[in-house]
């Protein structure tokens, strides 16, 4: 990993504004949620992890010894009440959602599963002395949008999904006043980096050119703002350390178009490969520009990305090169 994450590491160890004590991380086993989980470990605070069962995902293998793990068992709602209470959280930090890939996005009932669980989590981390409650949400609040997105830009959901998240928002905030917790939402807009679900976008394209595959693409004109996971798990601790209320963006406040990002990933691994933009059409519903404004987030809370795309770039390669090195190849 270069110097400079090496230091990001660093930074995101020190200035806290508010020493955090006891955290518990819904969502751990999860992409950002396992960096967030680590993160806090670094920072010596006891984590605490709700999970279907005792055991981890394997992005948290190598640190289970150092959790509290929480058992959530799905058909009994109250499950975790008396674990929870007895670890006593001094904040939640709320990442645990199912429906996130695009096959259940607009799944009612998952959806609805979701905002039911959300108001069962409150209830519970407040009767066991939380006072602080941070909610993952997502770009997809806002719809499409040709601009740099500000948190004053009007709500326009175009999928069950993002509308669900939406309404996760306005209800848990609402929850939380009403019992005197704090509340804060952080609008995920587009992450990346080691440990990535291998089927998005940039750890995709990484498998294919390490195995020597010309990836079927579109003409890549979108302009795409990607935050590196270390980036975005120490912006919802920055929260957390400042005590920090409201609705914030979360991306880097950057967008390159997509063209640009698969051209340099292609450079690092094989500069000759060729790229097959244009062979796959934009979808009808194809979002051209994705670009968070953060200025409000980097105001609020000490936090500010860190990571450029290009430094970024090279630790995921070098990251998913080592996982799919003795992956045979497929024809």
């Amino acid at each position: 990993m270069f110097a400079r994450l090496r230091k990001h590491k660093l930074n995101c160890l020190l200035g806290s504004p508010i020493p955090l004590e006891r955290v518990l991380v819904t969502g751990a086993s999860g992409f950002i949620g396992s960096f967030v989980t680590k993160q806090l470990l670094r920072r010596g605070i006891y984590t605490a992890v709700l999970q279907r069962d005792e055991t981890v995902g394997a992005r948290l293998s190598d640190i289970k010894d150092q959790l509290t793990i929480i058992k959530h068992d799905t058909r009994n709602s109250a499950s975790f009440h008396e674990a929870l209470t007895a670890f006593k959280p001094q904040t939640v930090i709320h990442l645990g959602w199912a429906g996130v890939g695009n096959f259940d996005r607009n799944s009612l009932r998952t959806q609805i599963s979701n905002l039911e669980f959300a108001h069962e989590l409150i209830e519970a981390t407040r009767a066991a002395g939380a006072q602080h409650w941070i909610g993952a949400g997502s770009q997809a609040e806002y719809g499409p949008k040709n601009h740099a997105i500000s948190e004053k830009d009007p709500t326009d959901p175009t999928t069950l999904y993002g509308a669900s998240k939406l309404a996760a928002y306005h209800l848990t905030k609402t929850h939380c006043s009403l019992l005197g917790l704090r509340h804060s939402w952080l609008r995920i807009f587009s992450t990346y980096g080691p440990g990535d679900n291998e089927h998005w976008m940039i750890p995709s394209l990484i498998k294919q050119l390490l195995q020597g595959h010309e990836p079927s693409l579109t003409a890549g004109e979108q302009l795409w703002d990607y935050l590196h996971v270390e980036d975005a798990a120490c912006a919802f601790i920055a929260v957390a350390e400042g005590q920090v209320e409201g609705v914030f963006n979360l991306g880097s406040g950057e967008a390159h178009s997509l063209r640009h990002t698969i051209e340099q990933i292609r450079d690092l691994i094989n500069p000759n490969a060729k790229l097959g933009f244009g062979k796959l059409p934009y979808r009808p519903d194809q979002v051209m520009r994705l670009q968070a404004d953060v200025r409000l987030l980097t105001k609020a809370a000490v936090w500010k990305p860190l990571i450029t795309i290009k430094e970024g770039l090279r630790d995921t390669v070098e990251w998913f090169s080592k996982q799919y090195v003795n992956q045979p190849t497929k024809p």
